[in-house]
């Protein structure tokens, strides 16, 4: 059975971005997929200080250990796809998420070919950019974008006021069954070759 880890990056456990996230989990088990809504908690995360012990080490791990960093890393190895919901917060997703999902992926995370897609949530403005903000990194490590009938996005502001967006609703369970539906699509072939040798090149050298 394939596994999708859905993140919850809102310091509020049960808030909005938790009602989208459930609504997504929920189409995604009627599809008869298994899911885990994994909560960053209110604890300090570390952001990304480049030390590249990570890389150094070839672990698949942080170096700090202080956080929930590591324990996401190992969930997102375990799983087939990723969700990543956050709130909005002056334009943009909350510092702690974007720091975790950073590390996890510079880490080493396994996610080559996992579908992969981004949750966001406000009150008002700002979504579009969030949203943008918390998918980017999935098109530089090869995720394949999981896209809905909209953008990935929900409205509310008070405990579970996003439920009465309906068209937000709609669109995570969209967004499950597109994801449903990308997941068999890639548990049937195999991946996509990749070139071995990385032509990195910098504009100023």
């Amino acid at each position: 059975m394939a596994k999708v880890l859905l993140i919850n990056g809102s310091p509020r456990k049960q808030g909005n971005t938790f009602c989208a996230l459930s609504e997504v989990a929920k189409a995604l088990n009627e599809k008869g997929i298994e899911t885990e809504i994994a909560w960053i908690g209110t604890k300090p995360v570390r952001g990304c200080i480049a030390c590249g012990t990570c890389k150094e080490k070839g672990n698949g791990k942080c170096v700090f250990t202080d956080d929930i960093c590591n324990e996401i890393i190992d969930k997102i190895n375990a799983a087939d796809g990723l969700v990543v919901g956050a709130p909005v917060y002056y334009g943009v997703p909350p510092g702690q998420t974007i720091a975790l999902i950073q590390r996890a992926l510079f880490a080493g995370a396994q996610v080559a070919n996992k579908p992969a897609a981004a949750v966001a949530v406000c009150r008002r403005g700002g979504s579009s950019a969030a949203f943008q903000t918390l998918q980017m990194p999935f098109q530089m490590v090869n995720m394949p974008l999981v896209t809905s009938q909209y953008w990935n996005i929900a409205f509310g502001m008070n405990p579970e006021e996003a439920k009465q967006d309906t068209e937000g609703m709609q669109t995570m369970r969209q967004l499950a069954r597109n994801m449903a539906w990308l997941l068999r699509g890639i548990q049937s072939q195999p991946a996509p070759e990749v070139e071995q040798q990385w032509q990195g090149m910098n504009f100023i050298r």
